[in-house]
């Protein structure tokens, strides 16, 4: 098998990496916990949405029911900390894996219906799943799992003073999250993902296997979504079936991701850029006119995007490194 070459999307990555890594050491950016916040959210919900974009946008299949395997994760290492005792990365582990299993599960039937039919199938699971874990006392029902007072430190991936930890944490979830998917771009699977994207029933006349590439693309989006949930329950303390496995929480995968762009490498992280400060900013700055002041600026800024690329910020930006050649040729003719 041949060596791929690195390209510029592979330098780009690099220097993001390197980039977050250093923020916290730059005078004067992480001087604030909220900024922290922010930051730390920035990455998380690039990941959670990098997750989804898998199945989304390289694969084409629009689920919304993507909360049910964060919430899994979530309720995996909440479960390992809370009911057992434990620390959180066997729980993360398992709760990653059931999630995985249980999208594979679900998606085997699904995948049979089509176009909003599907999607109308997905919303229905987030609602099933949101009512199970409800009346389920083994986890907790509906008031959900509170942390207990446990020793900080990376054992048990709990600190409470100071985020700088959770920020690192959500910097290496990054890197492993944006690192699979770069992976699957390069490889086999990314090209059959794509092939059933733009025409299922074309990419079954070349001999690929939609079915199972569809099931493998939903299973590692459901693993990679539950180890996302994973980091958000050991970052809040606590978990409910309506913190995680929530209608509101699905569309946050979808729409930071069709913000940035779906079926691109940097769209996710650009969405989250994007929406995340304006959605903490919002709160925190115009909460007194009232709930959902922050959901509105959301969506009209969605709306005004998407009318102007439908692509997203990352068919912006492909638009404005067009248009710039052209213009250079341009001015050396004249």
């Amino acid at each position: 098998m041949k060596t791929k070459r690195f390209e510029k999307k592979d330098l780009i990555w690099f220097a993001l990496i390197i980039g977050f890594a250093l923020l916290p050491v730059i005078p004067g950016v992480f001087d604030s916990s909220f900024t922290q916040h922010v930051f730390i959210l920035i990455l998380l919900f690039a990941c959670m949405s990098q997750s989804w974009n898998i199945i989304g946008g390289y694969c084409g299949q629009v689920s919304f029911g993507h909360s049910v395997f964060f919430g899994i994760g979530a309720y995996g290492a909440g479960m390992a900390v809370v009911t057992y005792g434990l620390p959180p990365w066997p729980g993360a582990l398992v709760g990653a894996a059931a999630a995985a299993l249980v999208a594979v599960a679900i998606s085997w039937p699904v995948f049979r219906l089509s176009g909003h039919y599907f999607a109308i199938a997905t919303f229905a699971m987030v609602e099933i799943f949101n009512r199970l874990f409800m009346v389920w006392y083994w986890v907790g029902g509906a008031l959900g799992l509170d942390y207990p007072f446990v020793d900080e430190g990376i054992k048990n991936f709990i600190w409470f003073e100071n985020k700088i930890p959770y920020y690192y944490g959500a910097l290496v979830l990054f890197i492993f999250i944006f690192g699979t998917v770069r992976w699957l771009e390069r490889n086999r699977l990314g090209y059959y993902l794509k092939a059933v994207r733009e025409g299922q029933k074309t990419a079954e006349s070349l001999g690929v296997n939609s079915t199972l590439v569809k099931l493998l693309a939903m299973g590692i989006s459901a693993f990679l979504a539950g180890l996302c949930g994973a980091f958000f329950v050991q970052y809040n303390y606590r978990v409910d079936p309506a913190m995680v496995m929530s209608l509101d929480m699905s569309m946050k995968f979808v729409l930071i991701t069709i913000l940035g762009g779906t079926g691109t490498f940097f769209g996710p992280l650009l969405g989250a850029m994007v929406l995340i400060p304006l959605q903490e900013y919002s709160r925190a700055y115009l909460g007194s006119l009232g709930s959902g002041v922050d959901l509105i600026i959301f969506g009209l800024l969605i709306v005004l995007v998407i009318i102007k690329q439908p692509r997203g910020i990352m068919g912006i930006l492909s638009d404005l490194t067009k248009k710039r050649p052209a213009s250079n040729e341009g001015t050396r003719r004249r």
